[in-house]
């Protein structure tokens, strides 16, 4: 057999004849090199092999696709026996990498393709490139055939799609690389992934995968599982696949679950995003699991335990805490005292002396506040706050200060409204003078009328209710009530005399003393029918009426001037039946009689 020659052996050897008989060879092999087999009694044994090898040489043609070993490397060519009479030589930039290293060995074994049987220097050219291509497409033939899946690498992104090694190039369009559109074709550049192949044409050399025929197909594996492993109360895991304003939605592998806002967090959060992105890997509770409609409700803050659970523990009644202003409503602002816990400060915990209209006018969001607990409903999720509790409670020095019937000497108006006057005392508080306490016998309809922002008035102390925190005063109070001992002055069936201050349609109301108003009632003002009370009287006219009732508590005096007129004509009537009963006597009588009867015997003897 032909001896083995490097890359770098004398290339100017000439091959051997075409025509050589392959026995002569056979001889030469066996007397060259299996002469000691020979002489061991083994050469049976070689000349089979022999025989094998030369058939072998015989069948190699051009074109054709063999395994050989690596017998030497050079600088430019890597030496391969592939069991032919003559070795071949493989371009060494073959076996080089994107960094130019050759990866080959001595003794390694690589398949090559025949490119040219024999050259003038006694080596065939042989290709792994080629030979890599062949194989290639002979395997992604099988494939198809079979409908099976191959492997490749996406090596850059071309118009349309990308393009992907399988061994050969091949073609991936934009629309076939997921069951979902994908914006960012660069991400899978340099990545390794499982494809099927749904166009083939060898002759042309064209190949079309798709990728989302195989994501489709993994998917309904992993859906099928999914929904046979799927228990309520179950924590799995899953990927953030879609986020909404109400929620987001979770891949449980091959099936989709709704984790709602609410089910986020035991505390405040206003949109999904402030927690997740798509992508995100996340544990969450199976809440609710129908599987008729295969629909699953997701909770990420079951995981975790219930934050209320310990919250009388933690925050009990009384105790200081500190926290961030989170959100302002108009009643007040939510602090968060940790994360799932908040508690409320209502506008009227936050000053003892102002009305605070909006929180903001005394906090902002963001803001560190210490507080005191106040009242704690841990099943109602509920915890009040106050910040004036924090600070001297005003109320306290008030009752010392002020008690009830104190005469404030000058305090002012600080505003005015339909109900009362507000008067501050200098102390931050305010009082309230009612409309009720301003006068004893005027009714003051509209206080604006008769005070206003800034007067300096006098009042007295009706009463204290530190617990409401409310500071009644009075005005009224300063003067005498005319009403009291109102019955040590007047009597019924008593006449008065007075001033007509006010018409209605039922009556007339006459000042009978400064103060001190009664009714005649339409009825009472004449024996005679009257329609109405501006019939007979007029504001400002003098009359004189009988007094019928009086009532102290209720404030009403009832005159009747028609009741008057008849008692005086009564008493006139007694007076004159009286006068006569005085002046006749019983001799003035039987003196009449006998007048007349002497007068009438006279008469008649004349």
């Amino acid at each position: 057999m032909v001896s083995k020659h490097s890359a770098g052996a004398d290339a100017s050897s000439k091959a051997r004849p075409k025509n050589e008989n392959w026995m002569d060879e056979f001889s030469s092999y066996l007397g060259d090199e299996e002469s000691t087999k020979t002489k061991n009694g083994s050469a049976g044994e070689n000349f089979a092999e022999l025989f094998e090898a030369s058939q072998k040489q015989q069948q190699i043609k051009e074109g054709e696709v063999v395994d050989g070993t690596v017998v030497s490397i050079g600088p430019e060519y890597a030496t391969v026996d592939i069991g032919y009479k003559c070795e071949g030589l493989v371009p060494i930039q073959e076996f080089k990498d994107a960094a130019g290293v050759a990866h080959v060995q001595v003794g390694d074994m690589v398949t090559v393709y025949l490119d040219r049987m024999e050259m003038e220097n006694g080596f065939m050219l042989l290709s792994k490139d080629k030979a890599e291509i062949i194989r290639a497409w002979d395997e992604i033939s099988q494939a198809c055939e079979k409908d099976q899946l191959v492997e490749g690498i996406v090596i850059a992104k071309v118009k349309g799609g990308l393009s992907v090694d399988i061994g050969v190039k091949a073609f991936l369009p934009g629309s076939q690389i997921d069951t979902k559109p994908v914006k960012n074709l660069d991400k899978f550049v340099g990545k390794r992934l499982k494809f099927k192949i749904i166009k083939f044409n060898k002759k042309r050399g064209n190949i079309v995968l798709s990728r989302r025929a195989v994501v489709a197909q993994e998917r309904e594996a992993q859906r099928a599982e999914t929904l046979a492993n799927l228990q309520e109360g179950m924590v799995v895991t899953g990927t953030v696949k879609n986020i909404t304003e109400y929620g987001a939605f979770i891949d449980l592998g091959g099936m989709d679950g709704l984790l709602h806002i609410t089910d986020m967090s035991w505390g405040r959060i206003k949109h999904p995003s402030e927690l997740f992105a798509v992508g995100d890997e996340v544990k969450v509770k199976i809440l609710k699991y129908d599987r008729s409609k295969e629909r699953v409700s997701l909770g990420l803050k079951q995981v975790s335990p219930n934050p209320w659970d310990e919250v009388e523990y933690k925050f009990p009644v009384g105790v200081k805490v500190k926290g961030k202003v989170v959100s302002l409503k108009d009643y007040g602002a939510f602090i968060e005292l940790e994360d799932g816990i908040e508690g409320l400060i209502h506008v009227s915990e936050m000053s003892w002396t102002e009305r605070v209209k909006h929180p903001s006018k005394v906090l902002n969001v963001g803001d560190e506040v210490e507080c005191k607990v106040l009242d704690v409903d841990s099943k109602n999720k509920r915890i009040s706050l106050g910040i004036k509790q924090l600070q001297a409670n005003p109320w306290d020095e008030l009752e010392l200060k002020f008690p009830v019937g104190t005469i404030i000497e000058e305090g002012e108006v600080k505003s005015v409204t339909d109900f009362g006057i507000f008067v501050d005392i200098g102390m931050g508080i305010d009082g309230l003078v009612h409309v009720s306490d301003i006068s004893w016998t005027k009714k003051v309809a509209a206080p604006g009328e008769k005070f206003k922002k800034g007067d300096k008035i006098r009042a007295v102390v009706l009463g204290i209710d530190k617990a409401n925190e409310k500071f009644s005063l009075g005005i009224k109070q300063l003067e005498r009530d005319p009403w009291e001992n109102i019955k040590s002055r007047y009597r019924a069936g008593q006449a008065v005399e007075g001033a007509v201050t006010k018409l209605t349609d039922f009556g007339a109301f006459v000042e009978i003393e400064e103060g001190v108003e009664g009714l005649i009632y339409v009825s009472e003002l004449a024996d005679h029918r009257v329609e109405k009370p501006s019939d007979v009287l007029k504001v400002g006219d003098q009359v004189r009426a009988e007094i019928l009732s009086i009532e102290p508590k209720e404030r009403r005096i009832g005159l009747s001037i028609k009741q008057l007129g008849r008692t005086e004509e009564r008493a006139n009537y007694d007076q004159y039946v009286g006068d006569r009963s005085k002046k006749t006597s019983m001799g003035d009588i039987l003196g009449d009689k006998l007048s007349k009867a002497l007068g009438g015997k006279n008469e008649e003897a004349e």
